[in-house]
């Protein structure tokens, strides 16, 4: 454990040094944030979202790329140094190809939210009011998303959900198209959540620090050492994040940060765990559901505003008062979930 501390520590002062350059060059190279983006997915304007956050038109959208950029160089650095040294790696599975499972999930969905952005900020009128569309962008995390989970299946031979004080329900070749699903949920419950200043952010670096927990408990090093790395880069990152934000993730940074998280409980074997540590996340992502289906089937919509974050924003609360309550919340779903994750052992 105190490696893992000491790799934080390590993390966090090496994303410290490179963050503000790195923001300096977003602003120079204008990646972001435009008046188009105050859309829907389904390109309807957000009149609710512009009344509180139209004023932070301009801040900058690539803090996922600096973040995805120093954890992933730092993992494989980390990993090979380890290995130079001599120094053995415990892992649940095989350690190299668990570590590749973590590099290709984390980086692939960094790059289709890295293409977005490009595209929301840099792309014609027509095209850059919610970057890709969403049927292509859902096309692509599916297709990325069945490829991680048959690593998984084909490589680790993860086929197993564990549900805590029941039974291990074996899914057999099931298991893929099911860890598809939890990962294109998680990927786009996160994109949702991040709507506020730190909050997204705030709740992941919970969520991470219970699933540390998780991975210590059993020993699984690569796990630990991946998860050390990215907590300790998003504290740096939180401090640029907070209200108000100079920096913000983008999609480069909520896609690969939401299908990692989930791929990190798919790997522990802790899927009902990983429902329950990211609550607040789910609970968001069905907030949106509901007045999606709302305004389909009934032609109207079933709450004032969605997702969850912007209901509480357009009944009065100040945005870090919102944001610090969600992490609070955050926080009780995280040992609730770890406490369900233990009774399975």
């Amino acid at each position: 454990m105190a490696a893992i501390l000491g790799l934080i520590l390590f993390s966090f002062f090496i994303t410290a040094l490179l963050i503000v350059p790195a923001i300096n060059l977003l602003y120079k190279i204008r990646l972001q944030r435009r008046d188009q983006q105050t859309r829907t997915m389904l390109n309807e304007r957000t009149p609710i979202f512009d009344k509180y956050h139209g004023w932070k038109i301009g801040t900058p959208v690539g803090g996922g790329l600096i973040v995805m950029t120093v954890v992933a160089a730092l993992f494989l650095f980390v990993f090979w140094f380890r290995s130079v040294a001599g120094i053995p790696n415990t892992a649940v599975f095989d350690s190299i190809k668990e570590m590749w499972i973590l590099s290709v999930t984390f980086v692939s969905f960094g790059l289709l939210g890295l293409y977005d952005d490009v595209v929301k900020t840099f792309g014609s009128k027509s095209r850059a009011f919610w970057g890709l569309r969403f049927r292509y962008k859902f096309f692509f995390q599916w297709v990325l998303a069945f490829l991680i989970a048959s690593m998984m299946y084909w490589m680790l031979g993860i086929s197993v959900v564990n549900i805590p004080s029941f039974a291990t329900v074996s899914l057999g070749v099931l298991f893929i198209p099911f860890a598809a699903f939890v990962i294109v949920s998680f990927a786009n419950a996160f994109n949702i959540t991040d709507g506020l200043d730190g909050l997204g952010t705030g709740l992941l670096l919970i969520a991470l620090l219970a699933f540390l927990a998780i991975s210590s408990a059993i020993l699984d090093s690569v796990l630990s050492i991946f998860i050390g790395l990215w907590i300790g880069a998003l504290f740096a990152f939180l401090y640029f994040n907070i209200f108000p934000a100079r920096l913000w993730l983008g999609d480069v940074g909520t896609m690969s940060f939401g299908a990692t998280l989930a791929v990190i409980g798919l790997l522990l074997g802790k899927t009902i765990a990983l429902g329950v540590i990211g609550g607040v996340f789910v609970i968001e992502v069905g907030s949106s559901l509901i007045q999606l289906v709302g305004k389909r089937t009934l032609g109207r919509k079933l709450l004032l505003v969605a997702p969850l974050h912007l209901f509480f924003q357009a009944r009065g609360w100040p945005e870090p008062k919102v944001v610090m309550r969600f992490w609070l919340m955050g926080a009780i779903f995280a040992i609730f979930g770890l406490w369900t994750a233990f009774l399975t052992g």
